[in-house]
């Protein structure tokens, strides 16, 4: 039966069976164990009987075989489940990169659900949900005792249709509720802009598509800027990317690394564990790159993220991830559904499994809550502001600067112009000012080189 790999992959388990002189009370005890299981599947089955039979209503036995295996799966932890073969099919659709939904990353925390990360330009982002929201009510029904699939399947619904949720936030001392309109998903995997002499890389999935779309969009953007020399450097940008396909984040990872180990696996069986190592070529030319990432970036991205920081070859930046370590294979069953089941944990280069930890940015930045804005106020301050902003080149009669030809003025009045958008950036994303400001920085004072 075929196995596919989702957000992280399993190792292949060898089985080994070896004779010694101890092999009577070794047969003995698999035999003893064998037959307990036997008698915990007669007691299932007994209780199974039982239900269809004595419940105060017809269950569909199609019903309470689904629910037994969810049980059995949910119980083990919060990402391995059974898809039916339609939300097997919905899956498989959205590693594609479109589907129907909110655009929200969930798991499941305390009986609630609790969001990961909303997608860029989702529904659900434009609404204001937040990485580390619970989401305790749909459309006024609590969502508290039903498992993951269910709750979000109460969330599934025609595009265009409206939907409430009621969400719990830290730092906001009620519930409060946020009406959404349901959206098709299309998602764009990366995609990149200049800003100065940076070209800032945002990766919101990895999906089939997100190391073409990124090398498409670091292409376009040295080109812009007029070739490789002209570039100071590369922001990466994993915030609340929810992770996807290993396959995906190791060859993000690759396109950055010369050499060196990315990422491995371990099993539950010694010697299961699978190696993935860089190979050769650097799409960045050896220029810094800063990797920003926070609570939303999960799975995938702390791969990339701890790739590249472990082999000193990105200053990490931002705020503690996700800390999903865990590695799901994805088994097709029979009738066209799948099991997606914890089999691994992954680590780092470096030995470390973020596993619950996460992966700890080199410089801690916090992205500053967004401040209600007051028109009036705000035009106030700026006409105050240009008021105050006078220089020597303002004053009547200065004399004029002899020092500088028509062309040096004119490069000095371009980067003039890059410094006042970097300013600009930091009250849209201080997170990302920070980042490119890093890159500046090293640019400044890096050796020239031939």
């Amino acid at each position: 039966m075929k196995k596919h790999v989702l957000a992280a992959l399993a190792g292949t388990v060898a089985g080994v069976i070896a004779t010694t002189q101890v092999a009577g009370p070794l047969i003995a005890q698999e035999l003893s164990s064998d037959s307990s299981v036997y008698e915990q599947l007669d007691l299932f089955g007994d209780i199974f009987e039982l239900v269809r039979a004595q419940y105060v209503e017809e269950v569909p036995t199609e019903k309470l075989v689904t629910a037994a295996i969810n049980g059995m799966l949910t119980s083990l932890d919060p990402h391995s489940s059974y898809l039916s073969a339609k939300d097997f099919e919905d899956m498989q659709v959205q590693t594609r990169g479109e589907f129907g939904g909110l655009g929200i990353e969930v798991t499941q925390e305390e009986g609630f659900i609790k969001v990961i990360s909303p997608m860029d330009g989702t529904p659900a982002a434009k609404a204001g949900i937040l990485a580390g929201d619970f989401i305790t009510h749909v459309n006024g029904e609590s969502v508290l005792g039903l498992m993951l699939d269910d709750a979000v399947a109460k969330m599934r619904g025609p595009v265009g249709s409206e939907i409430i949720i009621t969400v719990v936030r830290q730092g906001t001392p009620e519930p409060f509720d946020v009406s959404i309109i349901r959206d098709t998903i299309k998602l764009t995997a990366a995609r990149g802009r200049v800003v100065g002499n940076t070209v800032v890389l945002r990766i919101t999935t990895f999906n089939d598509q997100t190391t073409s779309d990124m090398t498409e969009a670091l292409k376009k953007g040295i080109e812009e800027l007029g070739g490789a020399g002209n570039l100071d450097g590369v922001v990466i940008d994993l915030r609340n990317n929810p992770g996807g396909l290993l396959n995906e984040a190791i060859s993000v990872s690759d396109a950055f690394l010369d050499k060196g180990e990315i990422v491995s696996t371990r099993g539950r069986v010694a010697g299961s564990g699978e190696r993935y190592n860089a190979t050769p070529g650097d799409l960045a030319g050896g220029k810094p790159i800063v990797v920003l990432i926070n609570g939303g970036s999960a799975s995938a991205s702390e791969i990339v993220a701890g790739a590249l920081q472990d082999h000193r070859r990105a200053i990490v930046v931002g705020t503690k991830s996700f800390g999903k370590g865990s590695v799901q294979t994805l088994i097709p069953l029979r009738g066209d559904g799948a099991m997606r089941l914890t089999t691994a944990r992954y680590y780092t280069p470096s030995g470390r499994s973020i596993q619950a930890l996460g992966i700890s940015p080199d410089i801690v930045v916090q992205q500053p809550a967004p401040k209600p804005v007051d028109p009036a106020a705000a035009a106030e301050e700026e006409k105050s502001a240009a008021s105050r902003q006078r220089s020597e080149a303002d004053l009547r009669g200065a004399i004029s600067n002899d020092s500088m030809t028509d062309e040096e003025k004119r490069l000095y009045e371009e980067e003039l112009a890059r410094a006042e958008e970097s300013a600009k950036l930091r009250d849209e994303d201080y997170q990302l000012a920070y980042a490119v400001d890093i890159i500046k920085g090293l640019t400044a004072i890096a050796p020239e080189t031939p």
